[in-house]
């Protein structure tokens, strides 16, 4: 069945409901109906109450969870400022709304010496999470053993790949942990666009991370996923971990780990988690269990060992709920596919398990 592209003119901006130099949301109204819109300034210039705008409504007339917002494709009532943008690499490329960055690639970027320069990872631990919604207690994890231990304090990159979402500032995960402190620095590599870096490829990313001491590569949000057996966006963590490994890192990999989640191919290990590790990559990774219920560890060791995980890999069982802490004494909240860590433990145990482990490497 064909789905139709529905893109709707004579919009009408009616409130600015957040707003930054990179994104605003908006409360518009149609002539069918009022909902809420993405606005990327940098791309489509500032919108304001009053404006005409132009719609792409196709999330929202799918019923989309992750992004089933509209998104502004132009301003019908003011031209864009003119945006002074150095650097000589397309993203978005050949598109209508490809953009000039500046890479780390670049010689004129004042962080080229962290690619001119760079040989190797030296085996700096380098996390892996399939799921955007991973990041937070991954980050939480490594804060809440690496603060005790470091000094100086550590240092966190987060590199966001472009099998999810492209602008870095349509994640709210981010903005938190930026606002909070816990996340330095935000490199967006390949189409992705937004970070404090912008790179061309995972190689460069990870270079363009090295001076920092933990780093977490994780698509933005709005993971795809098919049900089959390939088809899913968080497939490229087993072509990660076989970059790092290339690049004289250490691959710690999330395991996606539910007991919440409805559909059985994501109850205990996901699907997705077998499939990288046992098909996808070459080269072994550490695979960081949290720690949880007798039943539900039972069942995760049968996992592990069914699929052979745990004898082509290094499996660790680490305890997560120090990271649920941290995000709890600061009053910070997280969710995945909708769930909290009350709802779903196991899948934020997991996270929060692998940056501990992270953690407790650099404190040792």
């Amino acid at each position: 069945m064909a789905v139709r592209l529905q893109r709707t003119a004579g919009a009408t901006v009616k409130e600015v409901l957040f707003e930054e130099d990179s994104l605003q949301r908006l409360r518009v109204e149609s002539d069918a109906s009022e909902g809420l819109a993405v606005n990327y300034p940098p791309l489509t210039g500032n919108a304001s109450v009053g404006d005409r705008i132009l719609l792409n409504t196709t999330a929202v007339e799918l019923s989309l969870g992750t992004g089933g917002v509209h998104f502004v494709i132009a301003n019908l009532t003011r031209q864009p400022q003119p945006v002074e943008r150095s650097g000589h690499i397309m993203k978005l490329r050949y598109t209508p709304h490809q953009t000039n960055v500046l890479t780390v690639e670049e010689e004129d970027h004042p962080d080229h010496h962290l690619i001119s320069d760079f040989e190797t990872l030296e085996g700096k631990p380098v996390l892996l999470g399939m799921l955007h919604s991973m990041i937070g207690p991954a980050i939480a994890g490594v804060r809440s053993f690496g603060e005790q231990a470091a000094d100086p304090p550590v240092r966190i990159a987060y590199i966001m790949t472009d099998s999810a979402a492209l602008p870095l500032a349509f994640s709210d995960l981010v903005r938190t942990f930026r606002s909070a402190g816990l996340l330095d620095i935000t490199i967006t590599c390949g189409q992705a666009f937004g970070g404090d870096r912008e790179t061309v490829n995972l190689y460069t990313a990870l270079a363009a991370a090295s001076d920092c001491d933990a780093l977490i590569v994780a698509p933005g949000p709005g993971h795809v996923g098919t049900g089959t057996r390939y088809g899913f966006s968080g497939i490229e963590m087993g072509n990660l971990i076989d970059i790092v490994s290339d690049m004289d890192g250490e691959p710690v990999l999330i395991p996606r780990v539910s007991y919440a989640d409805p559909r059985d191919r994501h109850r205990g290990l996901s699907h997705h988690t077998i499939t990288l590790l046992t098909e996808v990559c070459h080269c072994s990774a550490t695979v960081v269990i949290p720690l949880l219920p007798g039943d539900q560890a039972e069942d995760l060791g049968h996992r592990l060992r069914e699929y052979g995980i745990d004898r082509e890999h290094e499996v660790v069982v680490e305890d997560g709920q120090p990271a649920l802490a941290y995000l709890q004494d600061r009053d910070i909240e997280v969710k995945s596919m909708g769930r909290t860590p009350d709802k779903d433990p196991a899948f934020f145990l997991a996270a929060g398990a692998a940056g501990r482990y992270v953690g407790e490497l650099m404190g040792s």
